[in-house]
């Protein structure tokens, strides 16, 4: 976008746009979003940045008022590099937390210097910028937000000490953590639940993603209730839940979580965005894929339909084998005498959020005879498990869709649906597609002629990508209860 744009859409506050850029103030020192309640300055005191750690990283502060930190994680390029999209997850999730930009390179399949080149290309900075923006900002919205005391907000936000994110506070945002607290009003108590906001961007169907998750929920781990979402969860060791639910009137979901061990909040929060898919630009998905006759009424009638999510790839692929041939209905009973057989149990909340979904090294060595499930299904699942205990990061292996397609179909019992169901769910592939669907086939089937077959559909779908999975959350949208076969 040139600058005339971008001042367009600060001007007009426009939603649209937020994440994709920044405004950064050159007379002020403070970079702000699209939508800023602030008087917009003049177009010759403004410069546009790809991201909030560009802008960082030029010197710039983040706005006390539209909050950075809020904004929707998607800067203008999303979906034309992979990489850095996937890496971005990583960052998210606190990789370079622990590990290093040489480590992260090599799990995007790339040496270190090309590596650097695409951040630099793509979000106008450096791996470790954005990285540590990242940490700042979540920071800073645990200080206005959380009643936690500073060393856990320190934590949390994935610093080693707190002198460390003092320092990091003061040289980045020129403000301490009591300033920040003060400034939001916020105070420490010791209540055993962190309440968080997440923005997103409009439109946002959230009656058909509730709905979606309600049909499928886990009974024991999950449970739709009351307009919300809750869910058990196993972090480091440590057990906790969560809860979300959309606030009204605003582009908002609130997540509550109860967690021991805070330094996993960052990737639980990582977790829940994608569950909900809150850093997608719904608007440019619609714009690509409503000019094709198949989904243009689709579109219209529902705009703001997302992917949904999943919290964990092994559990969302066990649940895509248990759902092979079988109606949704039916694969939830089963998944809940697996949990209820061999779950965790945990404490929560809520009477009906009992245990955790069983690990790989659980399901590897479990007798799941006479639960219901066919042997060929039994198999596929210890295999998968026996697979991810060998393994624990056989889902992060492939740097690339096609790669991970033919990763997954190498195990018994897995084909290209559920490849390429686990691949749109769990990892985020926005042009994954399962082609061999029943509901897909039959959507896209015409008034008098034969039924496509899966070769052809998938011929059809090359005019959808790269958002061929948004195209599929289309067809599917009120076959809620046919969309698993």
């Amino acid at each position: 976008m040139d600058n005339q744009t971008c001042y367009r859409a600060v001007l007009a506050r426009d939603k649209r746009y937020d994440g994709r850029f920044y405004t950064a103030v050159l007379t002020t020192g403070i970079f702000c979003r699209p939508i800023c309640p602030a008087n917009p300055p003049k177009l010759e005191n403004c410069r546009f940045m790809p991201s909030a750690a560009a802008a960082q990283a030029a010197g710039f502060r983040p706005c006390l008022r539209c909050r950075p930190e809020l904004s929707p994680n998607f800067p203008g390029w999303h979906g034309t590099s992979a990489t850095v999209t996937k890496a971005l997850r990583y960052i998210s999730d606190g990789f370079l937390n622990e590990n290093g930009i040489p480590e992260l390179a090599e799990k995007m399949g790339m040496g270190e210097r090309h590596f650097r080149r695409l951040f630099q290309k793509h979000m106008g900075t450096s791996p470790k910028n954005v990285a540590l923006t990242r940490r700042l900002l979540m920071a800073k919205q645990l200080l206005c937000e959380s009643s936690l005391p500073v060393a856990q907000v320190a934590h949390a936000a994935g610093f080693q000490s707190v002198r460390r994110f003092n320092d990091a506070l003061k040289r980045n945002f020129r403000l301490s953590p009591s300033d920040i607290r003060r400034k939001s009003g916020s105070t420490v108590s010791k209540s055993a639940e962190i309440t968080l906001k997440l923005d997103y961007s409009p439109p946002y169907n959230w009656d058909n993603i509730i709905n979606y998750l309600g049909s499928r929920a886990i009974p024991g781990v999950e449970r739709v209730c009351d307009d919300s979402y809750s869910r058990t969860f196993h972090l480091q060791g440590k057990a906790g839940s969560f809860t979300v639910s959309p606030l009204e009137n605003e582009n908002l979901l609130s997540v509550s979580v109860r967690t021991s061990e805070i330094t996993s909040l960052p990737l639980i929060l990582s977790r829940v965005r994608n569950i909900f898919d809150l850093d997608t630009n719904i608007a440019v998905v619609n714009e690509c894929l409503s000019g094709h006759s198949d989904l243009t009424e689709r579109i219209k009638s529902n705009p703001g339909l997302r992917v949904i999510g999943a919290w964990d790839a092994f559990e969302l692929t066990v649940r895509a084998i248990l759902g092979q041939q079988v109606t949704v209905a039916a694969a939830t009973t089963l998944s809940g005498r697996i949990v209820s057989r061999y779950g965790l149990p945990c404490k929560t909340p809520y009477a009906s959020l009992t245990h955790i979904f069983p690990s790989p090294e659980i399901l590897a060595k479990a007798d799941l005879s006479g639960l219901g499930i066919t042997g060929n299904r039994v198999k596929a699942i210890q295999h998968l498990a026996r697979t991810l205990t060998d393994d624990p990061v056989f889902f992060q292996h492939p740097s690339n869709l096609t790669d991970f397609i033919t990763h997954m179909c190498r195990l018994p019992g897995i084909g290209p649906w559920t490849a390429n169901y686990v691949a749109m769910r769990a990892m985020g592939e926005a042009d994954a597609f399962p082609s061999a669907d029943l509901v897909l086939l039959k959507r896209m089937q015409k008034n008098g002629s034969p039924r496509p077959t899966a070769k052809e559909l998938e011929k059809i779908s090359e005019n959808w990508r790269p958002w061929r999975a948004y195209a599929a959350m289309h067809l599917w949208a009120n076959d809620l209860e046919e969309s698993e076969n």
